[in-house]
């Protein structure tokens, strides 16, 4: 299948800075989350601009962040925003298949997962989370420069990717973005 190119990567980015700016003065979510709109998609589709992949804090909630509707923002969520192959899967089919043109990693300030990986030695599972962290900022102690260094790390594994790199003669693009949870600005290209 070959998809169309309905938003470009330089568009996408535009929405959702129009969005963010909506989203920092509303006092509820600006999407459109209708019944007519969950039928109109589950009629015809999904038709997302964006790739986000972010942080399963509960506090980061991409839909609203951005002031998005249903159907319009492709969602992968993990704690502290790392990739693994099935994040990086998640996001070449959205690339490939959906035609989105810009992928995000979206990071936060105040992450639980990069404290963990500074502060603490976790067990079980969440190791796996925190040795990926800890392998992107090394020995890096500032929570803000330690959350912009673990995006980063995220933007240079997608953009590693056979697949990924046949995207970018297409226009894709992948950025790393951070939400700042106190005031719900997102600095973009971090």
């Amino acid at each position: 299948m070959v998809p169309t190119y309905k938003v470009s990567a330089e568009q996408a980015l535009q929405k959702l800075k129009d969005g963010n700016a909506l989203y920092l003065s509303a006092k509820i979510s600006g999407g459109d989350i209708s019944p007519d709109r969950r039928a109109y998609t589950c009629e015809n589709g999904q038709q997302p601009y964006a790739v986000i992949v972010t942080c399963s804090d509960a506090r980061v909630i991409p839909e609203s962040i951005f002031s998005a509707d249903i159907g319009d923002l492709f969602v992968i969520r993990v704690a502290g925003n790392v990739i693994d192959n099935h994040q990086l899967g998640s996001v070449e089919y959205a690339a490939e298949h959906l035609g989105i043109r810009l992928i995000v990693v979206l990071g936060h300030d105040h992450c639980g997962a990069v404290d963990a990986a500074i502060h603490h030695d976790p067990e079980g599972y969440i190791k796996f989370i925190t040795d990926e962290i800890r392998l992107a900022i090394g020995e890096e102690q500032d929570d803000y420069k330690a959350c912009c260094l673990n995006v980063r790390h995220s933007v240079d594994l997608i953009e590693q990717s056979l697949e990924i790199q046949s995207e970018e003669r297409h226009g894709l693009r992948v950025i790393g973005a951070l939400y700042r949870l106190a005031d719900g600005l997102v600095e973009f290209e971090i």
